[in-house]
Formats: structure tokens, sequence, C-alpha cells
């Protein structure tokens, strides 16, 4: 009896003393995002509204090159969910996997947006103002504060804005201040509290942005 003791003892810190290697064993890592596939998918799906390369296409899109990629995959699940709300965008993200959000957002991400220019000179003060001092009596903050002075925006969290389409950036104001895009509480609270003229004077010096 004492020998089965001794040899089922022995058995058990045996198996005890193998637990720890096979438990701290490392995680796999996640696979990177491969901008390759990703332009293989802006070509077959997204070029008809985004050109390509997502370069500076219909005014009414948004210029997707250099932007941060965690935002634009974000956006992409966020739309296959229906977080926000976007009929067509939501049938295209549909079909995509979370691997083929990353590569196409990494595609886009690895491009140089060109420059883009404010055009209405009436309000490319006031838009400064507001960009970059907010509105104190109504509490809106200055867009620089998340967005940073260039527009660039802040990685994972706040899109790069800078030199973005006039017509594409009212448009979302608009509809955070509508309700008609909810999938950012602070963006329709800021855009809720601002007149047509300031969302329109603020756009325009966005877009001149660089």
């Amino acid at each position: 009896m004492k020998t089965r003791f001794a040899f089922a003892t022995t058995a058990l810190l045996a198996a005890m003393l193998a637990l720890p290697a096979w438990a701290n064993e490392p995680a796999a890592a996640p696979a990177k995002a491969d901008p390759a596939k990703g332009q293989v998918i802006s070509t077959n799906v997204c070029a008809a509204c985004h050109t390509a390369d997502g370069s500076r296409g219909s005014p009414a899109n948004p210029i997707l090159q250099g932007q941060h990629p965690e935002y634009l995959a974000k956006q992409l699940a966020e739309f296959k969910a229906g977080t926000r709300d976007n009929a067509i965008m939501k049938g295209f993200a549909g079909t995509l996997s979370e691997a083929d959000m990353k590569n196409v957002a990494a595609f886009y991400a690895s491009k140089q947006a060109k420059p883009g220019f404010a055009k209405n000179k009436a309000t490319v003060l006031l838009g400064e103002k507001i960009y970059r001092g907010g509105i104190a009596e109504k509490q809106v903050p200055a867009c620089a504060g998340c967005h940073s002075p260039t527009g660039a925006g802040l990685p994972a969290q706040y899109p790069r804005i800078g030199g973005q389409h006039y017509d594409y950036l009212k448009l979302q104001m608009e509809s955070f201040r509508s309700g008609l895009r909810a999938n950012s509480v602070q963006m329709q609270s800021i855009a809720a509290r601002m007149s047509d003229k300031e969302i329109a004077a603020v756009s325009d010096y966005i877009a001149g942005l660089r």
C-alpha cells in the first residue's frame, strides 16, 4: 500500500511541476495587418465611392488616405454592427471580417493624403477661432484639443480631419447635431450647441488645415 501511495504522490508531483511550463507558454501573437490584402479589398469593394486608394474622390465621401488605421477599423466595425447608421456602408462592411477591416485600414493609412484648401475667405477667421479656441459662451471646446492644431487627430481615439472634404465634414457635424450619427456622444453634445454658420465656418477651416 505504501508503494501505491508513493507512486500516486510522485505522479501528482510530476504533474504539478509540469503544469507551469504549459501554463506559461506565450499566447500566439495576433496577426499583423496586411496592406497588400487591404489594397485588394479597396480595389474590389471600396473604389467605387472612395477611389482605389482612398484619395480625393467625391466631396460627399471621406478622404481615407492617411487616416489612423485604428479609427478606420473601428468605423467599419460600427457600420457592420449598425452602431453607425449608413445603409450603404453597412452593406459593404457586412461582407468584411475583422481581419479584412484591419487590412484595408492599414492600406489607406499607409498613403499620404494630398492637402486641401479652405474656400470661404469671409468665414475663415470664425472657423479658426472655433477650431483653436472653441465657443466659450456655448461651452463648445476647441476642436484642436482633441484633433490637434494641425488636424492630425489622435490614433485610436480621434480621427485625422485636417484637409478633409468640406462637404463631408459639414455633413457629419450636422448628422451629429440631428442625432442621425450617434456613435460619438461627445461629438453629438458639441454639435448640438453649434449653429449652421458655425458648423460651416469650422468645416471650411478644417478643410484647409495641413
